[in-house]
């Protein structure tokens, strides 16, 4: 039985895989998510502008 268990990969608890957390811990990550964040609201209101 714990040869199928091996091939099913790595368990975790519950408590380990709930709630995730956003870690911006250096500064270049932080500019990087807020521009992916400003790049898709620009891409939505030109994509709003040419559909008209």
């Amino acid at each position: 039985m714990s040869k199928d268990r091996d091939k099913e990969g790595p368990v975790f608890s519950g408590q380990d895989v709930r709630q995730g957390e956003i870690i911006l811990r250096t500064r270049a990550r932080r500019i990087i998510f807020i521009a992916g964040l400003v790049g898709f609201v620009v891409l939505a209101l030109v994509l709003s502008i040419v559909v008209r």
